[in-house]
């Protein structure tokens, strides 16, 4: 890892950290002292890896210090450091940088890989995740084309073929099968692929004038991010249809309701283009029923693609096949190994039945200097023209170590741990008669709420009830982070079970202090009834 072999200085010799009193001279490297550094001498690099090694380790042994969600104002952090970067590096910069990380940002995170964050679905970590990451780092490819980086190519058509076998999905969505699929950083790269693909495919069609008559759909429990895919591709806003979900169907779209939906705008002359259905919304992780949705779809030549962002990951266990039932039919599908399969962030694997569709929306004209002699009379995949960016990451290598590593059971075994955990804790929440469980557990979410007794107001106070009790839970400085949903105009707990470090322990400890905190409630709200009345 030698350094330039030339490199400027000042003309007297003396640097001057990259701001030149003098016009620059080129010099060769013997004849003078090279004033630019080595910033890929090998040694250094082992060095300072054991040192982030360290305090990686050290970060998830102390884990159980943190609260899980800091109590800090904004600007915490912008009011202690300097208003510039340093013009010249510090003596040890990298050991006081990282003590810096220790004292002053750890303390202001939201620590996503504590064993007690039930908040959020999870962001998932795994030490072979995590040092595929450094190995993506370290090498360091660009693999826009196959020339760009051959094996890099290759061996994401082999990953994302593994992973869709694992997942149990269609051979018709994977290379073997005449689709294809590709990894991607998030699934709002995912949807917008796939909508723009779409759109220029049904264009092609209808004439490019007539974007303007393009109509999209979606429950109005599917992530935002479909919403602002459609904008970006150029979906007028007020023709993004969110059909309405009802408690009675778990908050699942009904393909009744999007016929007719469908049909409102074929009448009044409009195009319908994309459907996103999802499979474990966010709010509740409700189940939209793919094969009957795309039979409706089918008929008006719409675009069907399922968002399993969170869920995906569990389709690795035969006993969710039926989740996706109907799936074989869909045009593409998306999940993110980094929510739920131990790949760390970020990994979205993305399949398409025709990936010709992709490229001809998203494909450039080959350039000269992309050409390669070797790739010439063969059927290769250049993945620039699958994807929004050019520049992208190695991230098939990660997803292949954690594959490789851990195997297909031993993400089954992950998995199931966490959905045990669940079961448990709803459990629990059934237990108490004070509480109750509001929508049907699918995955590894519970959603609940505390009763409001009729003396105390009755459903009029419960959601008032319910965001006071949420408070309070996140209050706890030891305590679990837990989330609210509001769907169907009730407000709910949501307890999202999926950190890698989550034992059954931490579970029973987060039900006790959800239940501690209700009675202490429920008792201060009698008192102030009693005295009211």
């Amino acid at each position: 890892m030698a350094p330039p072999s030339h490199c400027f200085v000042t003309v007297d010799g003396a640097a001057d950290n990259g701001a030149l009193l003098a016009a620059p001279v080129m010099v060769d490297a013997p004849q003078q002292k090279l004033q630019c550094p080595n910033v890929l001498d090998a040694e250094e690099f082992r060095r300072q890896g054991h040192q982030v090694i360290d305090f990686i380790a050290d970060y998830y042994g102390r884990m159980g210090d943190y609260p899980v969600h800091p109590s800090v104002t904004p600007g915490f952090l912008r009011d202690v450091l300097p208003t510039d970067a340093p013009r010249r590096p510090e003596p040890d910069a990298f050991g006081s940088a990282l003590q810096d990380v220790r004292d002053l940002m750890l303390p202001g995170m939201t620590h996503w890989q504590s064993p007690r964050h039930f908040a959020h679905f999870p962001a998932s970590s795994s030490t072979v995740g995590a040092l595929g990451e450094a190995l993506i780092a370290g090498i360091n490819v660009v693999p826009f084309t196959w020339a760009a980086s051959p094996a890099a190519t290759e061996l994401e058509m082999v990953v994302v073929d593994w992973l869709g076998k694992a997942l149990h999905l269609p051979e018709s969505l994977l290379f073997a099968g005449g689709g294809g699929g590709t990894f991607l950083g998030t699934t709002c790269e995912a949807i917008l692929c796939a909508l723009v693909a779409a759109r220029d495919r049904k264009l092609a069609e209808i004439g490019g004038n007539r974007i303007g008559d393009l109509v999209v759909y979606c429950s109005d429990q599917t992530h935002f991010s479909f919403r602002k895919a459609a904008r970006i591709a150029g979906i007028q806003r007020d023709h993004c249809r969110e059909v309405q979900t009802y408690h009675g169907d778990m908050f699942a779209l009904s393909p009744t309701e999007l016929q007719a939906a469908i049909q409102a705008d074929v009448d009044a002359g409009l195009v319908p283009l994309f459907l996103c259905a999802t499979v474990g919304t966010t709010q509740t992780t409700a189940v939209d029923p793919v094969g009957e949705l795309r039979a409706v779809a089918a008929s008006h030549g719409v675009w069907v693609h399922v968002d399993a962002a969170y869920a995906g990951s569990a389709l690795v266990c035969p006993e969710f096949r039926h989740v996706i039932t109907g799936v074989e039919s869909v045009d593409s599908f998306s999940m993110n190994p980094h929510k739920w399969l131990l790949a760390n962030n970020d990994c979205c694997a993305m399949w398409v039945k025709k990936p010709c569709a992709l490229v001809a929306a998203l494909g450039t004209e080959q350039e000269y200097i992309l050409k390669d002699a070797a790739s010439e009379g063969h059927d290769i995949v250049d993945y620039k023209d699958w994807t929004i960016t050019l520049t992208r990451r190695f991230r098939a290598l990660k997803m292949w170590l954690v594959l490789r590593c851990y195997g297909v059971d031993g993400l089954r075994d992950h998995i199931r741990s966490h959905l045990r955990m669940a079961e448990a804790f709803e459990s629990m929440v059934r237990a108490d008669a004070r509480f109750e469980v509001v929508t049907e557990r699918h995955f590894a979410l519970v959603c609940f709420r505390l009763r409001s007794p009729e003396k105390l107001g009755g459903e009029k106070t419960a959601n008032q009830l319910n965001r006071r009790l949420l408070d309070e839970v996140n209050a706890v400085s030891s305590g679990p982070y837990m989330s609210s949903a509001n769907v169907g105009g009730m407000y709910m707990l949501r307890c999202a079970i999926g950190s890698t470090l989550t034992e059954e322990r931490h579970v029973n400890d987060a039900w006790k202090v959800v239940q501690d905190r209700a009675s202490a409630i429920l008792r201060k709200m009698e008192i102030i009834y009693s005295v009211l009345g």
